[in-house]
């Protein structure tokens, strides 16, 4: 019997080699890669050319106009948050990977959210890791009971694959991918060949039966996702459930979505009795601030198609020795140097020997360049040791000349800030037309560049 032969594939950019190398030619990333066993192709039969065989390939062809969906076309839950994210609702056939820390709710939340689809049918959890008493006794917990939500401790994708045939449920959750294997691969779970395979089997299920799917993925120390790059091609929808140790509150971002946005953004809570959506996230991540700040201001920031209110907060302090420090948390370092090298250039602010802090409370990250005006008054805030009302806010980008540059989805934003009450805001002047066709409870105040800005501050002093 010939011995199965190996390859290594870079889990980075896909680049192939028969032997293991540090460095990968194809991507120049180091560590990336991993052995695959090379399965032995089917022989490839003769096509006959006949009337029967045509016949059989056009009745897989159908036109888009004659295609027909369903009214339930997605699956809802009572968890709105999640809902959102995954673009209204899960869509009948989908694959969706859900990857995260261990013992960061991933099972948890699936677990809730299997009770909420048994209103549809038939709900299928698969564990890898956990008997169904443990699963059982996890449920129970929180609070979970269903005579449609069935369990199964199984790691072979042969009998996984039976089943859902036979008995067709709605949703099958597996937890997780990296314990299932295919009998017919010749290599232990785990790896990326056993992982590749299996998932293929579950995408070939979702596709020609509309069974829906959640699989759980592990992730590798560097938060990717152990495995080959191409599983993330694979499904439909990639979902990060992340959140800071010890703190309450977890996140679940949208990496990739074939039914909805891209980069959505959803807000939990966990407490003794399971994860809870967090409906008010602005609210949430402003509850501690004081009436009045020094070196603080509110943005709007959008992730996805939801807007959050998130305050940057700034600390300057003189440097004794050495090199001036640049320490940021939540925000983009380097952006934050071109926003030092601008208050500098177009402020006159001395900041060239000033240790410089940004911290974003709450954990989560900036990447919305609208922030850029509200980092820069912080700075100002603080150089000048002027207090900011809390209920003032600041959205615009800023250019190397000093200008401010316009907003994307400003109706949006400022809907946002009325809704918590919020009564002034700084907005570029290249929106004025946009915001002039709508009425808002807020003092807009509109500003070009910096100078115009510094102008009124030296009228607020």
């Amino acid at each position: 019997m010939a011995k199965a032969k190996s390859f290594y594939v870079c889990s980075e950019c896909g680049f192939k080699t028969i032997k293991w190398m540090g460095k990968c030619d194809g991507c120049g990333e180091w560590g990336t890669f991993e052995e695959e066993i090379e399965i032995s192709p089917i022989a490839a039969k003769s096509i006959k050319s006949s009337t029967n065989s045509l016949v059989n390939i056009q009745e897989k062809v159908v036109s888009f106009a004659n295609v027909q969906l369903e009214k339930n076309f997605r699956y809802k839950t009572k968890i709105s948050e999640f809902d959102r994210i995954l673009g209204g609702g899960l869509v009948k056939g989908e694959v969706v990977l859900i990857t995260g820390n261990p013992g960061i709710g991933k099972s948890t939340l699936l677990l809730q959210t299997a009770k909420e689809y048994t209103e549809y049918g038939d709900v299928l959890y698969v564990s890898g890791e956990e008997s169904p008493a443990q699963i059982k006794s996890r449920g129970e917990r929180l609070g979970i009971y269903s005579e449609n939500l069935y369990l199964m401790s199984e790691t072979d994708i042969q009998s996984i694959y039976e089943y859902v045939i036979t008995k067709k449920p709605k949703i099958v959750i597996v937890d997780s991918i990296q314990t299932l294997y295919n009998s017919e691969v010749d290599s232990i779970p785990g790896t990326p060949t056993q992982i590749r395979e299996c998932t293929l089997k579950i995408i070939e299920l979702a596709k020609k039966n509309d069974v829906s799917f959640f699989i759980v993925g592990h992730i590798t120390k560097d938060g990717k996702v152990a495995g080959p790059k191409l599983l993330e091609h694979m499904v439909d929808a990639v979902f990060h459930f992340e959140g800071e140790e010890g703190l309450f509150y977890r996140i679940l971002r949208s990496l990739k979505n074939r039914f909805g946005s891209t980069n959505e953004l959803a807000v939990f809570s966990m407490e003794d009795t399971g994860i809870h959506e967090v409906k008010n996230s602005s609210e949430f991540f402003l509850s501690e601030r004081d009436e009045k700040n020094i070196g603080s201001m509110v943005v709007p920031v959008l992730e996805g198609t939801k807007v959050f209110l998130l305050e940057i907060q700034t600390l300057l302090t003189d440097c004794t020795i050495g090199i001036p420090k640049r320490i940021v948390q939540g925000f983009d370092r380097n952006r934050m140097q071109i926003l030092t090298a601008i208050a500098e250039k177009r402020m006159g602010l001395h900041l060239g020997m000033k240790d410089l802090f940004i911290n974003i409370p709450g954990g989560l990250s900036i990447n919305d360049p609208a922030a850029d005006l509200g980092a820069l008054i912080s700075i100002v805030s603080l150089y000048r040791n002027v207090a900011i009302s809390q209920k003032i806010a600041a959205i615009g980008e800023l250019g190397l000349r000093g200008e401010i540059r316009k907003a994307f989805f400003i109706d949006r934003r400022l809907r946002e800030l009325e809704k918590l009450g919020f009564k002034g805001v700084y907005v570029p002047e290249a929106n004025r037309k946009e915001i002039e066709k709508n009425s808002y409870k807020l003092k807009i105040i509109y500003l070009k560049n910096l100078e115009e800005f510094l102008e009124r501050m030296s009228k607020d002093e």
